[in-house]
């Protein structure tokens, strides 16, 4: 099954890297290398619609992004489609339950779609420890609580984490490598 990944936001140096893995990118259809604006082609409707396609829309990290959900809403089964919120404990706008709660319903009045799950992704880029993942699970846990909606996935970076994982984490373990970041970052 072909995967694509609609972005919202330009990666033109990584398109070619993820086309070669078989991956299809739709992103920017802005011909620009520096734009960095929510403006998707129109050919982001094709995986929505052949339902032969598995693809994620990255919608950035606001619920401005989630206005480009307006072009493809129509055509989504919202039976089908999984809207996860990524969260990272240690933001300001999601560092408390209340704050993840008021940014999840911002998001949903945005999108018009209500999260299906957290992706808890609390991190301090290359300073990550344990103790981060540990502490996003603890702040999620009383947002699913609250909310009832799950804890779907624990993402971190393995060449950042030295300590082990610990047991008991709310989500399927995610493990990613640094593809965007660079190396000073």
């Amino acid at each position: 099954m072909p995967i694509w990944i609609l972005n919202v936001y330009s990666a033109p140096e990584k398109k070619v890297e993820l086309e070669e893995k078989g991956i299809q990118v739709i992103a920017s259809n802005l011909d620009t290398a520096v734009a960095d604006v929510p403006a998707v082609s129109g050919a982001m409707t094709m995986p929505v619609i052949n339902k032969e396609y598995q693809y994620v829309v990255d919608l950035g990290g606001n619920d401005v992004g989630t206005l480009v959900l307006g072009r493809i809403k129509p055509l989504l089964d919202h039976a089908e489609a999984d809207f996860f919120m990524v969260v990272n404990a240690y933001r300001p706008n999601t560092s408390t339950p209340e704050g993840i709660i008021e940014q999840m319903e911002n998001l949903e009045y945005a999108a018009g779609l209500k999260v299906t799950g957290f992706i808890n992704n609390t991190n301090l880029v290359r300073e990550t420890t344990a103790e981060c993942l540990l502490h996003g699970d603890e702040v999620l846990k009383e947002v699913t609580k609250r909310t009832g909606v799950p804890v779907k996935y624990v993402s971190y970076v393995k060449d950042v984490m030295t300590e082990e994982i610990p047991e008991g984490l709310s989500g399927e373990l995610f493990p990613m490598e640094f593809n965007m970041r660079k190396t000073w970052m």
